[in-house]
């Protein structure tokens, strides 16, 4: 079929050989995380392993014009998250591990992909991970290794040109086994299927980012020397090149920052449209 592409490890290339991958992939059962007309996650059992799902059936033109007319770029199938986790994999950043990926029909429109993608397990989202902060501050070893973790898969992921376009610190992945130490901390980095990839991140983009990211942490109780620390490790630079350098950034941060926190306050927030 015209446009089709299919890319298959283990066991699923083994498994799924003389088979339509697409017929197999809509046969899979497990746990629904989400389910609408032209898309559907589910976390399923293969092989004694856990994986996720995403299936892509084509968004419509309809959808494709109203992105467009809102001067956003619709995601139009799986391929994206795909390409995006091959890039951050060659850029030395952790990030969901795909495992199978297929793309048929040449009309973007009805476009029908889907990735699958290993469970990474036992994790804990960043958002959940650092929730207390404020009230049980952490060791503060840790906490500078987390910090200059999270800046450094940042930076690298910024300058291989790729901008992630949802980066909050809820699709940051802690890895638990074993238990996160100063020494020994591992980050994966999700939800991959809005990102950009170009030969260099846009600066427009690139603040984009870290205001959303800045955004994420404000309720978790980072001072400002922490956030002096992140910028420091962002930048691999001496800070006072940093604050000289980027003062027209740090000021769109903050209110960037505070935009998005407006926005949350009105859409999202307890009694938010009541």
């Amino acid at each position: 079929m015209s446009g089709e592409r299919i890319v298959l490890e283990e066991p699923f290339r083994t498994r799924w050989q003389g088979c339509d991958p697409f017929a197999a992939v809509e046969a899979l059962e497990g746990e629904v995380f989400r389910e609408v007309e032209a898309r559907r996650t589910l976390r399923t059992e293969f092989e004694g392993r856990h994986y996720f799902v995403k299936i892509h059936r084509g968004v419509g033109w309809r959808e494709i014009f109203k992105n467009l007319l809102s001067l956003r770029l619709p995601v139009l199938g799986a391929g994206n998250e795909w390409l995006a986790s091959r890039r951050l994999a060659e850029l030395g950043v952790d990030a969901l591990q795909a495992v199978a990926f297929g793309t048929r029909g040449a009309n973007p429109a009805r476009r029908h992909s889907f990735l699958i993608t290993r469970e990474l397990a036992p994790t804990v989202s960043l958002e959940e991970y650092c929730q207390h902060w404020r009230e049980r501050p952490p060791p503060a070893p840790l906490k500078h290794a987390l910090i200059r973790r999270v800046a450094d898969m940042a930076r690298r992921m910024h300058a291989g040109g790729v901008n992630h376009r949802d980066f909050y610190l809820c699709h940051f992945l802690l890895h638990l086994d074993p238990p996160p130490t100063p020494a020994a901390l591992r980050l994966s980095l999700i939800d991959l299927h809005r990102a950009q990839i170009r030969a260099t991140t846009p600066r427009r983009w690139r603040d984009k980012d870290l205001a959303g990211l800045y955004f994420s942490a404000l309720g978790i109780g980072l001072t400002r020397r922490d956030r002096l620390r992140f910028l420091k490790a962002y930048f691999d630079a001496p800070l006072a090149d940093v604050l000289r350098d980027e003062a027209p950034l740090l000021a769109r941060l903050e209110r960037e920052s505070q935009r998005l926190l407006r926005r949350y306050r009105r859409k999202y927030a307890p009694g938010a449209g009541s």
